[in-house]
């Protein structure tokens, strides 16, 4: 019997791309979040790219004049107003992407904290409309028009991916109960009801675990 060479080689790896692209497909119709293939190729992209988490952030940058360079997502988007096309674009639409994977990924550390999910929320959903406003190529337009009018549905997406790769010890549950009893959340409520936890009324005051 030959042992060696009689059978295919199997696919022991699987590209960020790919599974990503799996991974929002699942997210997408699990949430019943209708999107044209150049929206999910765009989330697609912005998994992919936060996939280094020190794209997240940036180092500290002083201009000619010693001045500080803007940091916040405010200081970031009056700024981003005052410049020429190319870099004006480029600054929105980090500002944008960053705000869409904060908001999807880190909500629940954000409603601990001064600036909460709302702040980003509404500065994505600016951001992602100035860009629709100042792009010329009709397609990326397009694209970034979707997210602003529909940037609450694609937080919910990017919330839902996060929650099915980290709900996995009872922290995390734990966690996940105590926001949906803060907020009432009916995605939350949903990942209760899959993992067999009661979030009727009645049963909302025992513990859940």
């Amino acid at each position: 019997m030959e042992r060696h060479g009689s059978h295919p080689k199997i696919a022991l790896c699987v590209s960020s791309e790919d599974y990503f692209s799996e991974m929002v497909d699942v997210a997408l119709d699990e949430r019943k979040v209708k999107a044209a293939p150049p929206v999910k190729n765009y989330l697609v992209e912005l998994l992919q790219f936060y996939l280094d988490a020190r794209n997240l952030f940036e180092e500290e940058v002083v201009d000619e004049s010693g001045r500080r360079k803007p940091q916040t997502l405010a200081e970031l988007y009056l700024t981003a107003h005052q410049l020429e096309l190319s870099s004006k674009v480029e600054m929105l639409k980090k500002m944008a992407d960053r705000s869409l994977y904060i908001s999807g990924f880190f909500s629940d550390s954000l409603q601990r904290k001064i600036v909460d999910v709302d702040y980003y929320v509404e500065m994505g959903r600016s951001a992602y409309g100035s860009l629709a406003h100042c792009t010329r190529e009709d397609s990326k337009a397009n694209i970034y028009k979707t997210f602003a009018q529909r940037f609450g549905d694609f937080v919910d997406v990017l919330s839902h991916f996060s929650q099915k790769a980290s709900l996995q010890s009872n922290q995390n549950i734990l966690r996940l109960y105590d926001r949906y009893l803060r907020t009432g959340s009916a995605l939350d409520r949903e990942k209760l009801t899959e993992m067999g936890i009661p979030t009727s009324k009645q049963e909302k005051s025992e513990n859940p675990l």
